[in-house]
């Protein structure tokens, strides 16, 4: 497809990271479908600061024809102060809701973790420890949010012993493992809120000789490469990557057009897959410790 009418045809990109196991994907993902679009791509790395975010998408508004956001730290509101009105802008997985004036595009993450906790209740499971990931993020409220959503429709209300937050990291994932396994009446399985953070609860499973699936079932969500390099491979929910980034281009496409962007607000479809690291409820457990 050819470029869209512009005043350059270059796009800013700000990342919080580049070198990262989700960011890389999604950028990856954007960068090939706006080289579908004949776009040329201005990427920059904000670390995770909100200064340096607003202060970089100002910066580069002044030479680009849009921008597209991944996981931004500013607010909506903030995002459209800091660059000339009209100027169009797309949020890909947003930290925070947007508002309705910014298109944006993430996965469903909701009915993600609903089909997850679904997916360990038609196991047999009852005692279903949960990671979510850390306060603050539209991800972590959404999953969570899943989670609750799935055990009220089963008749079920989560036990507070059974539901820790932990970074989206696989130490911090092993250690919120740990917390849950400790408890007197242990989980028979645990969703982990990404897959980084399940691969911690296989270590922590591990390291305190419970076998998987045999005596605890562990889900993450992404479905990265190495959910099935683990060992058991992993049962996750996938993320659409390749679609939310072209999705993210093709709400700058639409805009650079003078076409409306359609939604505004893109919800995509997840799906489970089902691998080695679920498996039915025990009846009882006899780890060795």
């Amino acid at each position: 497809m050819g470029s869209p009418t512009s005043r350059s045809g270059v796009v800013a990109v700000l990342v919080p990271v580049a070198f990262d196991l989700y960011f890389g994907l999604v950028l990856a993902c954007v960068t090939d479908a706006a080289h579908e679009h004949g776009l040329l791509l201005s990427i920059a790395s904000t670390q995770h600061e909100h200064a340096r975010e607003l202060e970089l998408l100002e910066e580069l508004a002044a030479s680009t024809d849009g921008a597209i956001l991944i996981l931004p730290e500013a607010s909506g509101a903030e995002l459209e102060r800091a660059v000339p009105n009209g100027y169009p802008l797309a949020v890909v997985d947003p930290r925070v809701p947007v508002g309705d004036r910014i298109p944006s595009v993430a996965a469903a993450y909701r009915r993600g973790a609903y089909h997850a906790i679904e997916h360990l209740l038609a196991l047999g499971h009852r005692r279903i420890g949960v990671i979510s990931g850390p306060p603050g993020y539209a991800a972590s409220v959404e999953r969570a949010a899943g989670c609750r959503e799935a055990l009220a429709d089963a008749g079920l209300t989560l036990d507070p012993d059974l539901w820790v937050e932990a970074d989206f990291e696989i130490g911090p994932g092993a250690a919120g493992a740990a917390q849950l396994l400790d408890v007197a009446d242990p989980p028979t399985a645990i969703f982990g809120c990404n897959d980084p953070i399940a691969c911690g609860a296989l270590r922590a499973a591990r390291e305190r000789g419970l076998r998987v699936p045999e005596d605890v079932s562990i889900v993450g969500f992404d479905d990265f490469p190495l959910a099935a390099a683990t060992t058991p491979a992993l049962t996750t929910i996938r993320q659409p990557m390749a679609e939310i980034g072209r999705a993210g281009v093709g709400l700058i496409v639409r805009q650079l057009g003078g076409r409306q962007s359609r939604g505004p607000q893109l919800e995509l479809p997840t799906r489970l897959i089902v691998r080695e690291s679920t498996g039915p409820a025990p009846a009882r457990r006899e780890p060795e410790r």
